[in-house]
């Protein structure tokens, strides 16, 4: 869905707030989200995708309630075999990068290709399938350089501690597969409610009143009617 151009006049109109309204949706939106989000519908909302980023709108409550929710309900895009693929400098697996994508390779050329023609499939299959494989650790491997090169530029003072924190011990513990799945599907939720993640639909979630739950709305109801006692 396309987003519209951002105009402050809209949700004050559908607020009956004065245009010189504090905090402004313009000037200071994540204030006057935490304190309208409730009140205003997705096609509003949808506004100020242009002026806030999915990190900024995490310290709005409603919305870090409303990802949790959706991570919680376990969807596609989070799950293990997706999310290792759409993120993989997050990936701390020992497994080798490209093997799901080189069996798959393989998968098609020998059920596709050319009608599944033993003779003159399957040396390619074998073939493709490398490649497949190649080119996606190629592809993780420039992920992770980049990512590297970043932090090297750019380390927090505060964080030097958790650096230390995080070098691994020499003799860890070894996770199995399925426990090593399960922590990096928590990290990736972890992550998305943080507004970390790119490539994703931050939109679909943040702006969608389907996911608030009884008390987000009887807080908007107590708001409606005391705005009607002081009429």
């Amino acid at each position: 869905m396309p987003v519209p151009p951002f105009d402050k006049s809209i949700a004050l109109k559908y607020l009956q707030l004065p245009q010189d309204y504090e905090p402004s949706p313009e000037t200071d939106p994540i204030s006057f989200l935490t304190k309208h989000i409730s009140q205003l519908p997705p096609h509003i909302l949808l506004h100020y995708t242009n002026i806030t980023t999915p990190k900024q709108r995490t310290v709005i409550a409603p919305i870090r309630n409303r990802r949790l929710l959706f991570a919680n309900s376990n969807p596609p895009e989070l799950q293990y075999d997706a999310a290792r693929n759409t993120w993989p400098d997050l990936w701390r697996g020992r497994e080798r990068q490209g093997v799901q994508q080189a069996n798959e390779e393989r998968s098609w050329v020998q059920s596709e290709f050319l009608h599944g023609n033993k003779q003159h499939v399957g040396k390619l299959a074998k073939l493709l399938a490398d490649y497949e494989e190649e080119r996606e650790g190629e592809r993780v491997r420039s992920i992770r350089r980049t990512r590297a090169a970043v932090e090297d530029v750019f380390v927090p003072e505060e964080d030097s501690d958790s650096d230390i924190e995080d070098i691994p011990d020499s003799t860890p513990e070894q996770e199995t597969e399925r426990e090593t799945q399960g922590s990096f599907e928590r990290l990736i939720r972890e992550n998305f409610i943080y507004g970390r993640l790119d490539n994703i639909d931050y939109d679909r979630v943040d702006w969608d009143e389907s996911f608030d739950t009884d008390d987000d709305r009887e807080a908007e109801e107590r708001w409606f009617d005391e705005d009607g006692d002081e009429d």
